[in-house]
C-alpha cells in the first residue's frame, strides 16, 4: 500500500532501476561480533546507515516516488544531492544530531467523509526513516499478534476480511466495532516512545523516532510544533501505530477474544448483543485509561457483522456467511468513474478507457475475495452504459447520430428513427439501438476491463 507521499507499507518489488542510484561512500558493514549492549549485539544506528540497508532504502523511496516535502525536493533531485550530502548526514546520524525538517501539511478527502491531514516529510526523511524501518521492523513484527494485518510483511486486508468471515462463520455474530476518533493525531508520545524502547536500546535510534514524532507541521509558511500524533505519510507511521496498538491485541488475546485489526480498524466477535456491549465498555476503557485514545461512540457500535462493513466488505445473512461489497465501496467506485469521465469530455473513447483500466484492474483486483457477483455484473453494465452516454454525447447533431448508427451496423429506418428521437443521452445510453450498434464485446475489443470477469479469474 502506498501513502500520499508513495511511501512504501507493504512489500512491494524493488526499484527498477529507472533513476540514479544511490551507492553510499565511506559506509562498512558493521561486523557481526561489534558490542554495544547485553540487549543489542551491534549499535543499531550503525546497522540503519549501513551501505547495503540504505541503498535498499534508497530503491524503495524512489520506487514510490511520491510528492515534495516542506523544501520542494524530488525523487529525481534524490541522487544528486546525496552525492554531496551523504558523508555528512551520515555523520550527524552516528552522532545522534540529526534533526529531521518540517513536514508538509496536506488534507485529502476521507472515503466517508471530511477531509484527514496527512504529513509528507522531506525525501531525505522518508529515505532515513525507510532505513529505520527495515531495521525496526525484524524487531518488532514477529511479536505482533496474529490477528494484525495492517502494514506488516506478508499480511493484508484481505487475510482480515477472509479471518472475520471465518470468525463469524464459527458462531460469533455479533461484532464490536470500535472506531477510534482521529487515531494517528492522538497518539501519545511518552506512552509510543515507552513502548519502542522495549525492543531498541540504542538511545540516538529513540531521539531520533521522537524527534519525527514531534518534526513540525508547516502550514500557510509557518511550522507548528507537535506535541502529540504520529502523521501519516511517511514510512515509519504504520509501524509505529502498530507498536502503540499491540497492547490492545495481548489485552485481546489475554481475554481470549476473537478479533482482526487493519490499523486503527479493529473488530472483536462475539455470540451475543450482552457480550458484545460489555466487551465494548471494557475495550473503550482500557482504550482511554492505558493508551490515552479516544473511542468515538458516535461511529462504534454492537450490531450485526452485515450491518457494519470491514475494509469495504460485508457479510450476507446466511448460516454460512457469504462475503459481498459493502455499499459504500460501490459508490465510491461509481464517483471515481464519474469524475474520470467528466474530465474526459471530448476525448476519444480509447483514451478514456485507457485512463479507466488501472481504476477498474486495482479495485477488482482488491474485491477478488467476494462471493456474490450479482452488484458486478450490474456494475459492469452500469460502466459500458455510461459510456454510451458519454459518446451520444460527443455526436451531439441528430446527423451525426444518424451516420455513425449507420456505420455501427444498423439499418437506415432505424438509425434515422433513433437519431431524432429527442430523448436525453443516458436513456438512448440504455436503449436497444445503442446496445446494438456499441455491444459488449465492441468495448471488450477496445480494452474494457470487466470488473466481473477480473474478479472470477483473481
Amino acid at each position: 500500500m502506498k501513502t500520499e507521499t508513495g511511501a512504501d507499507t507493504t512489500t512491494h518489488p524493488e526499484g527498477q532501476g529507472q533513476y540514479p542510484e544511490f551507492r553510499p561512500v565511506g559506509v562498512e558493514t558493521v561486523p557481526a561480533s561489534s558490542s554495544w549492549t547485553k540487549a543489542e549485539p551491534a549499535p543499531l544506528m550503525e546497522a540503519v546507515v549501513e551501505k547495503a540497508n540504505m541503498a535498499r532504502a534508497y530503491r524503495r523511496v524512489v520506487a514510490n516516488q511520491g510528492a515534495p516535502g516542506a523544501d520542494g525536493m524530488t525523487v529525481h533531485q534524490l541522487a544528486d544531492h546525496l552525492k554531496h550530502h551523504w558523508p555528512t548526514l551520515r555523520e550527524r546520524l552516528l552522532a545522534g544530531e540529526y534533526h529531521p525538517s518540517p513536514i508538509r501539511a496536506v488534507e485529502i478527502p476521507k472515503p466517508k467523509g471530511g477531509t484527514r491531514q496527512l504529513g509528507i516529510p522531506t525525501v531525505t526523511d522518508r529515505l532515513i526513516q525507510q532505513a529505520l524501518l527495515q531495521v525496526l521492523t525484524p524487531r518488532f513484527d514477529p511479536g505482533f499478534s496474529a490477528s494484525s494485518y495492517g502494514y506488516r510483511p506478508k499480511r493484508s486486508a484481505q487475510q482480515a476480511v477472509s479471518a472475520m468471515k471465518d470468525h463469524v462463520a464459527a458462531g460469533h455474530r455479533w461484532v464490536v466495532d470500535l472506531d477510534l476518533k482521529a487515531f494517528f493525531d492522538r497518539v501519545n508520545h511518552d506512552l509510543l516512545m515507552a513502548r519502542v524502547a522495549r525492543r531498541v536500546c540504542d538511545k540516538r535510534v529513540l531521539r531520533l523516532i521522537r524527534r519525527y514524532l514531534e518534526a513540525g507541521m508547516f502550514q500557510d509558511g509557518l511550522a507548528a510544533p507537535r506535541r502529540q500524533g504520529t502523521p501519516q505519510g511517511g514510512p515509519l507511521s504504520p509501524l509505529l501505530a502498530n507498536i502503540l496498538l499491540d497492547d490492545v491485541d495481548k489485552e485481546l488475546e489475554r481475554r481470549g477474544h476473537r478479533f482482526c485489526r487493519y490499523a486503527d480498524d479493529l473488530q472483536v466477535y462475539v455470540r451475543s448483543r450482552r457480550a458484545g456491549e460489555r466487551v465494548m465498555t471494557s475495550l473503550s476503557d482500557f482504550l482511554e485509561s492505558s493508551l490515552r485514545l479516544t473511542v468515538n461512540r458516535d461511529k462504534s457500535a454492537v450490531d450485526r457483522p452485515w450491518n457494519r462493513g470491514y475494509l469495504g466488505y460485508t457479510l450476507t445473512r446466511h448460516r454460512l456467511p457469504k462475503l459481498t461489497l459493502a455499499k459504500a465501496s460501490l459508490r465510491r467506485l461509481m464517483q471515481r468513474v464519474r469524475e474520470i469521465l467528466r474530465r474526459a469530455r471530448g476525448c476519444h473513447i480509447r483514451r478514456v478507457i485507457e485512463e479507466l483500466t488501472p481504476v477498474l484492474r486495482g479495485w477488482a483486483n482488491y474485491f477478488s475475495l467476494v462471493d456474490v457477483k450479482r452488484p458486478l455484473e450490474a456494475l459492469d453494465q452500469w460502466i459500458r452504459r455510461r459510456l454510451r452516454c458519454m459518446i451520444w454525447r460527443q455526436w451531439k447533431r441528430p446527423v451525426t447520430r444518424r451516420r455513425k448508427l449507420l456505420a455501427l451496423g444498423l439499418d437506415e429506418q432505424r438509425a434515422w428513427k433513433s437519431a431524432g428521437n429527442g430523448r436525453g443521452p443516458w436513456w438512448n445510453a440504455g436503449a436497444s439501438h445503442m446496445n446494438q450498434a456499441l455491444p459488449r464485446k465492441w468495448f471488450d475489443w477496445l480494452g474494457l476491463i470487466s470488473v466481473l470477469d477480473t474478479v472470477k479469474r483473481a
